[in-house]
């Protein structure tokens, strides 16, 4: 553009002799960069690369020429000692659109990396899923075999009239076991949701975990007066209660007090397992849910995970922290949609 004011300096003050070839050859060429030429008094002399049908207009060619000036693209051409021109220029279109090429380019790899990322997340879970489903599968096959043996020989016990009491208990622990061989067959696998009662299917495992830790924690079950009607698979839901109920009881080391509640909102309904234990930090809410996580000395950081799987991947439910606070407690809540 210097060059250009030079080139109509050169051409304002030509002679005959001046040579203006070159100058003009600089002036035509100029066929993308908008510039406004003006006088010291701001009048417009030209234009070039700008509708001149905005000249016909004096409240919008002003307020052009504002622009312009805002622009701060300014070129002063000395015509003789008391007489000057100024040349206002913005970038061209290309130059305007090339300032947004890197923002486009950017935008476009920060996708392209975040495609890459969430297929190597998506990939890397599924790999873990069908680990754990193989092994949950095996493990309920590995137990299975001995299951089998121990049935036979509560049915020998029976028939050698050995005691009883001793013989409802044996059944009742292989029948724990057959629950939990149950449990872990059906991971990896669609489970059958049924339309169950929400209250009676929590209280089930409610009693069972209140029977063994009596004396030691102080149980509390509060629900309405009537069925909630909610689609389940009793065997997995059991679990998910359990599971809570045993973190709760961990994070207690064993003494304290669990409050379950159940309660309808909204169309959902709402099961919380609260307790008194040592609380979880705010910026662990979500980490505890992560396959591995655990804050224990032993433990493989599967049970809270696995809750998670089967509340929300199995029943469509949500599951989170609720509320938690340090060495007060915490507690989880569990939605389900309720059946009408």
């Amino acid at each position: 553009m210097e060059l250009w004011a030079t080139a109509q300096k050169t051409l304002q003050n030509a002679t005959d002799d001046t040579e203006v070839d070159l100058p003009l050859q600089i002036l035509t060429n100029n066929g993308t960069i908008p510039t406004i030429l003006v006088d010291k008094n701001d009048s417009i002399l030209s234009v070039n690369n700008i509708d001149e049908e905005i000249l016909k207009d004096s409240i919008r060619s002003k307020r052009l020429l504002q622009q312009f000036k805002t622009a701060n693209n300014k070129i002063e051409i000395s015509i003789d000692k008391n007489n000057y021109q100024y040349l206002y220029y913005t970038n061209s279109q290309l130059l305007k659109q090339l300032k947004y090429y890197p923002i486009a380019l950017i935008t476009i790899i920060i996708l392209f990396g975040a495609l890459v990322y969430n297929y190597y997340k998506a990939s890397k879970v599924s790999v873990q899923n069908k680990l754990w489903a193989g092994m949950a599968k095996e493990t309920a096959h590995q137990i299975g075999t001995p299951l089998s043996s121990l049935i036979g020989w509560v049915e020998i016990m029976k028939a050698d009239n050995i005691d009883s009491t001793m013989v409802e208990e044996i059944e009742k622990d292989i029948t724990r076991l057959q629950n939990i061989t149950d449990r872990f067959s059906k991971i990896g696998s669609e489970p059958i949701l049924e339309i169950k009662d929400l209250i009676s299917e929590t209280k089930n495992a409610y009693n069972y975990l209140e029977s063994r830790f009596e004396g030691q924690v102080n149980f509390t079950f509060k629900a309405p007066e009537k069925e909630i009607p909610v689609k389940l698979n009793p065997t997995l839901h059991g679990w998910t209660i359990e599971n809570l109920v045993k973190n709760a009881i961990d994070a207690m080391r064993g003494r304290g007090s669990i409050l379950i509640t159940i309660e309808e909102e909204f169309g959902n309904a709402k099961i919380k397992v609260s307790d008194t234990g040592k609380g979880i930090p705010k910026n662990l809410f979500n980490a505890i849910f992560d396959p591995g996580f655990t804050t224990k000395k032993r433990g493989w950081g599967l049970g809270l995970s696995l809750t998670k799987r089967i509340v929300e991947e199995y029943h469509k439910g949500k599951i989170k922290v609720l509320h938690s606070e340090i060495n007060k407690g915490t507690t989880f809540q569990i939605s389900y949609k309720k059946c009408t």
